[in-house]
């Protein structure tokens, strides 16, 4: 998923995203504020040693997934280095980020929230109040897949301009 034009590794920026939001998602939700675990909705509350235990093995496989996405990441992007450098907006590996980070919220949300119910973004609310929560989560998740998009548009824009200038320049 390289740009034809600037040769940028869109799908390294994705899957940094992708990592960088279950890194997000793993570290502020599930440890810093605790809201949830992997499994808390799924038959395993925090409110046993042995069930934090369960959810502590499955916040790590969800965190050992997270490097994987860093990881691929990170090879594509070392992939593309080795090519013939050319300019690149920052804009587009920023906006590529984002649009992987939002594509993280949304499948997961969409997934873990809404199709398998294992937990929810805010289980410290009364039940009722979890859907406000997930729909929020989705919503975030849409508004970051949708502005990496447009950032990532606005970067190609500005790297084939400065292509066009440096053509003519060199001309």
């Amino acid at each position: 998923m390289n740009d034809v034009n600037s040769g940028f590794p869109t799908a390294a920026g994705i899957w940094f995203g992708l990592g960088l939001g279950g890194f997000f998602d793993g570290i502020v939700l599930h440890q810093i504020l605790q809201w949830h675990h992997m499994l808390t909705s799924a038959g395993y509350p925090p409110d046993s040693v042995h069930n934090l235990k369960v959810n502590t093995l499955w916040d790590g496989i969800f965190h050992a997934s997270a490097y994987v996405f860093v990881g691929v990441g990170l090879l594509l992007l070392w992939l593309a280095a080795h090519r013939r450098h050319r300019w690149w907006s920052g804009k587009m590996l920023v906006g590529s980020m984002l649009m992987g980070f939002g594509i993280f919220n949304v499948v997961e949300g969409i997934v873990n929230h809404h199709l398998l119910g294992i937990h929810h973004v805010n289980e410290t609310v009364p039940p009722n109040q979890w859907i406000y929560w997930d729909l929020g989560f989705l919503a975030w998740g849409a508004a970051m897949l949708m502005s990496g998009w447009l950032l990532l548009r606005a970067g190609k824009r500005e790297t084939a301009h400065r292509s066009s200038e440096g053509i003519r320049g060199a001309a």
